[in-house]
């Protein structure tokens, strides 16, 4: 057991955030993303769901100041500018996280799908709901 860490920074997870470089992409999908046949390297946190699992991660994961987008969400398919209710949680949680608004970005499906067999990792959840797809792209903690 370590300090102020929670229950979702399971040692998979740990290495994963640690070893990604500024720029670095994380995939942060729910339960019906193919996972498995898309990661370069895959964390599973198959029991939770994806608002728990990004408010875990961006305890730990600085976002990119440097980017327009430094957070990107799975766009609906036909209806692109529709925000699902999952993505709305998520967008308040980063929000807060960032202590600032960051505006989640829409990619389309497929290039969603791209973009995640790209990123360092993927991380996949339990959550049920669809379209609880995002990507965060990792900044840098700068020297005070």
């Amino acid at each position: 057991m370590l300090k102020t860490l929670g229950p979702l920074h399971t040692p998979a997870l740990l290495s994963v955030l640690a070893e990604m470089g500024h720029g670095d992409d994380l995939a942060l999908v729910d339960a019906n993303f193919p996972a498995v046949a898309n990661a370069r390297r895959l964390v599973r946190l198959d029991g939770t769901g994806v608002p728990a699992a990004l408010t875990a991660i961006l305890r730990l994961l600085p976002l990119d100041r440097f980017v327009d987008d430094p957070a990107r969400r799975m766009e609906m398919v036909g209806k692109p500018t529709e925000i699902p209710p999952i993505q709305a949680e998520c967008q308040a949680i980063i929000d807060r996280a960032e202590g600032r608004p960051v505006p989640l970005a829409g990619v389309e499906r497929h290039e969603f799908y791209r973009r995640a067999r790209e990123a360092f990792a993927i991380v996949a959840t339990g959550e049920a709901r669809a379209y609880g797809c995002l990507l965060l792209r990792k900044g840098v903690i700068l020297p005070e």
